[in-house]
């Protein structure tokens, strides 16, 4: 037998969704914030609790650049106590990283603010990235 309040929360969700793709119909993009259950648009009232998020498969380009830093070689008689060496200087070469994953939807928290890209005529929502405000003085 089927659950007469289920059936009532998917019919409720059918017509927010439908509400939203309606509102939104049109809009290229949308600004909104993402929050503890879901995500909120800025001109919406409603908050999505069911949303996309892009994924990006990428290649990270790596320019040369150094790090100073310390090695600690594993305990041996001539570490007895995994000592870390003295400061050095690492040098790395430019490189080129295939397939690095961005991996957005593991990264976004309550509160950060977003980009959105309304489909499927306002029935889903992509978040794209992740936006900051850049007058951080």
């Amino acid at each position: 037998m089927t659950d007469p309040f289920q059936e009532m929360v998917q019919s409720f969700r059918a017509q927010i969704r439908k509400g939203a793709g309606e509102a939104l119909a049109g809009v290229p993009a949308e600004l909104g914030t993402i929050t503890e259950t879901g995500l909120k648009l800025d001109n919406f009232r409603d908050e999505i609790q069911d949303y996309l998020v892009a994924d990006f498969l990428t290649t990270l380009h790596l320019p040369a650049f150094y790090l100073i830093g310390t090695t600690v070689l594993p305990d041996s008689e001539d570490n007895p106590n995994g000592a870390p060496s003295p400061r050095t200087r690492f040098d790395f070469e430019p490189s080129l990283i295939q397939d690095v994953r961005v991996n957005l939807a593991a990264g976004l928290m309550p509160g950060e603010r977003v980009l959105v890209m309304p489909t499927n005529g306002g029935a889903d929502f992509v978040v794209l990235c992740r936006v900051v405000n850049n007058n951080n003085g």
